[in-house]
């Protein structure tokens, strides 16, 4: 004789608590790509789908997926070419592209968790995530940098 027991199965508390996996627009972060401009939305190639948008376009977007239960965003700027340099000037900038994102963001959905990547590719002439030295990314040297960059974000929101 086989025993199958079915207290687990017995009620729908009881099956809340031992579900394995559960997955809610709650638990999801959107991410979004940033660029200048109003209105603007420029298809990314390698991520069909998916586009870079303006930071008005930005907040629209937050709005609705705040809207549908999402609680939080991830911000990733693209910013122009002359604006890069080796040691990632640009990420600092109190008016930069991604903390006027931020700061628009928190302004019109005050309550909408938003993620930024404390990086320095998006920033850098060299394309790389930290100082370059002759061929060799110094990391220790590309930490005050970072730790700069982080305390911008942070204030803009």
């Amino acid at each position: 004789m086989r025993i199958r027991p079915r207290r687990n199965r017995r009620s729908a508390a009881m099956r809340d608590l031992i579900a394995e996996t559960r997955l809610q627009a709650q638990d999801l972060i959107l991410p979004l790509f940033v660029q200048e401009g109003e209105g603007q939305e420029s298809p990314i190639q390698s991520m069909p789908g998916h586009s870079r948008l303006s930071i008005d376009l930005i907040v629209k977007k937050v709005q609705e997926a705040v809207g549908v239960g999402v609680r939080g965003v991830a911000l990733f700027p693209a910013i122009d070419d002359a604006l890069k340099d080796s040691m990632a000037t640009e990420s600092t900038n109190a008016n930069g592209l991604l903390q006027r994102c931020i700061r628009a963001i928190k302004e019109q959905v005050p309550t909408c968790l938003v993620i930024t990547d404390v990086a320095f590719d998006p920033y850098s002439s060299d394309g790389h995530d930290g100082l370059v030295r002759g061929d060799e990314i110094v990391n220790d040297e590309s930490l005050p940098v970072l730790a700069a960059m982080a305390v911008a974000q942070a204030q803009a929101g």
